[in-house]
């Protein structure tokens, strides 16, 4: 690769002069990258659909991952997954909680461990 131009070829004339024209500015080499395409699968929600996702999760928080699935499979007519949901939720800060069992405490209860 002794010849840069051989290297550039991936860029057409007019990204190569936008990029030119954005350092002639003063901004820098990583403010002026231009993103390209990414792999992978596109995902199944639009950002709406997240933050209904976690809004359903907001106003009823005993909801499931499968209940809150249906909801928003309803109203956005596309099908969603409840590991979706689930990752939907990481996402907005929200993570399953499990109650803890144990044996609920009496007033009696109360009392004598209180005097212990």
């Amino acid at each position: 690769m002794g010849n840069n131009q051989s290297v550039r070829q991936h860029l057409d004339a007019f990204t190569r002069g936008r990029i030119i024209g954005k350092l002639e500015e003063g901004r820098s080499v990583t403010r002026t990258a231009i993103r390209g395409f990414s792999s992978g699968r596109p995902q199944g929600t639009t950002p709406a659909d997240d933050r209904y996702i976690v809004l359903q999760a907001r106003r009823n928080r005993r909801q499931t991952a499968g209940e809150i699935a249906r909801h928003t499979t309803q109203a956005t007519g596309r099908p969603i997954s409840r590991f979706t949901v689930a990752r939907r939720l990481h996402g907005g800060g929200l993570f399953e909680r499990r109650p803890v069992r144990c044996v609920p405490l009496t007033p009696a209860h109360r009392r004598k461990r209180f005097l212990w």
